[in-house]
């Protein structure tokens, strides 16, 4: 017997140890998450994920990274052809401007509360910040 320590080397494939995932089953594994019943931990582990990656991938989708056409986001705006009221209906019945409100809610969950009057410039910077936070 020698004095030397065997040393073993271990070779590596081309692909590592990562797995790759396309982004729809992503999604389906993060949507299988956010269902009732399913928590996050028992999902990833169900599909042999770390808890940390399926928190990631959770953040990622909230923001709207994983792509897809079922990401969530804002819903389509549809105008009615109809008569154009010069004050808001709200006004009309007695309600002064100041107490009028509009509520958004965001893909990630979040809402927003703001006046009718709120400039929709600002508005606009303010959304992405919360929808991404």
């Amino acid at each position: 017997m020698s004095d030397r320590s065997r040393i073993e080397v271990l070779a590596v494939g081309d692909s590592g140890r990562r797995r790759r995932w396309p982004l729809a089953e992503k999604r389906r594994i993060v949507e299988e998450s956010f269902r009732p019943g399913h928590g996050a931990e028992a999902t990833a582990r169900r599909h042999g994920l770390s808890r940390s990656q399926m928190y990631l991938w959770r953040q990622r989708y909230r923001a709207g990274h994983l792509g897809g056409e079922d990401t969530p986001g804002f819903a389509q705006l549809v105008m009615a052809p109809g008569p154009v009221s010069s004050a808001p209906a709200a006004v009309a019945s007695g309600v002064t401007m100041a107490e009028t409100r509009v509520e958004i809610v965001l893909g990630n969950g979040r809402r927003v509360v703001a006046p009718v009057s709120v400039d929709p410039v600002a508005l606009g910077r303010l959304l992405p910040v919360v929808e991404g936070a």
